[in-house]
């Protein structure tokens, strides 16, 4: 049983479901000051309300596992994205608070803790954002440390690659709001659903061009090399379904959305994010600290790692179901009057 796969596999698929499930929550903070009304900001809120704490489960699941599994990797990634992480970490703390105290807060109050939610959320998907650019630039490791400054994940690249972030978590939190709404506040969805589309193709697309002309490692793990302009088919022709899944994502979400559906442009967005996390993949496989230190050589002892994977296949299908319990209690629609509607 090759243990060290299976737990880059279980952790690869806990962050991708992080991404995905508290990346539409963040997306309506994003997306809370352009609300019209304190009643349609409730409405956002109480669309994430009884699943947005599950969501960040992943996250612990996440960053605890590669802590036990993938020692190594964490001793190296931690000091190198200390920053952006402790950012991170401010930002889930600052909604998180804001989230309790705005149902309770009065007027002025209420005005407060709504900003907050909103800068909490943008700051958690700015630092997020940070420390994909800075895990995609690569990391400087010497003897099996990280050798190099605080600020080494503070770049042009980063800032890109952060801005991309946040578009496409709007995206997400549009598409989830189409799904959860009606009437006006759905319109409204369906609008910036739209425009965050628009504009996380542009930051794709600038984001691919930046990765291959300033990391061309990656490029060349894909058949591309730009400094020779050659492109290998053999090597690129079977990793094109990747991109083509985003392309279809995309092409979704318009058409559904232009059309004022509302189940279909989250599914685009879920496959937008499945392709660029696909593509991430292709990328440092099997680097698990870019660029030189692999998932075998990080991983912990087959001994802990047998271990763990004994408790783990006992509380995650617990963990999945749960959560899938949950989305399906609080199904359907919901507005200012009646709530949930099944």
């Amino acid at each position: 049983m090759d243990l060290p796969l299976i737990w880059a596999g279980l952790i690869a698929t806990a962050v991708l479901l992080y991404v995905v499930l508290d990346g539409f929550d963040l997306g309506v903070g994003i997306l809370f000051p352009l609300a019209k009304s304190a009643g349609e900001r409730d409405v956002m809120m109480n669309t994430i309300a009884p699943v947005w704490d599950g969501n960040e489960t992943w996250l612990v699941l996440g960053g605890g596992g590669l802590l036990a599994a993938f020692p190594l990797a964490y001793s190296i990634l931690m000091p190198a994205l200390y920053l952006p992480v402790l950012l991170m970490l401010a930002g889930l703390i600052l909604r998180g608070v804001a989230f309790e105290f705005r149902f309770r807060a009065r007027k002025r109050g209420r005005k407060f803790w709504t900003q907050m939610f909103a800068a909490g959320s943008i700051l958690t998907a700015i630092a997020q954002g940070l420390i994909l650019g800075g895990f995609i630039q690569g990391v400087t490791v010497q003897n099996e440390r990280f050798a190099g400054g605080q600020f080494d994940w503070f770049t042009p690249y980063t800032l890109l690659v952060s801005a991309g972030v946040v578009a496409g978590y709007a995206l997400l939190g549009g598409a989830w709001l189409m799904a959860k709404t009606k009437d006006n506040l759905h319109g409204d969805a369906r609008r910036w659903t739209l425009v965050s589309a628009g504009v996380v193709s542009a930051l794709l697309v600038a984001v691919s061009l930046a990765t291959l002309v300033v990391h061309h490692r990656i490029g060349v793990n894909w058949g591309i090399d730009l400094p020779e302009f050659q492109i290998r088919w053999d090597q690129l022709g079977p990793r094109l379904f990747i991109p083509l899944i985003g392309l279809a994502g995309l092409i979704l979400i318009i058409g559904s959305a232009l059309r004022g559906s509302h189940m279909r442009p989250f599914i685009g967005a879920l496959l937008v994010f499945l392709s660029g996390y696909l593509g991430l993949a292709v990328s440092f496989m099997p680097d698990i600290v870019p660029y030189g230190i692999d998932f075998r050589h990080a991983a912990a002892p087959d001994n802990a790692l047998g271990l763990m994977l004994v408790g783990t296949v006992v509380i995650l299908p617990l963990i999945l179901a749960y959560t899938g319990w949950v989305y399906w209690v609080f199904r359907g629609k919901i507005d200012e009057e009646s709530g949930y509607q099944h």
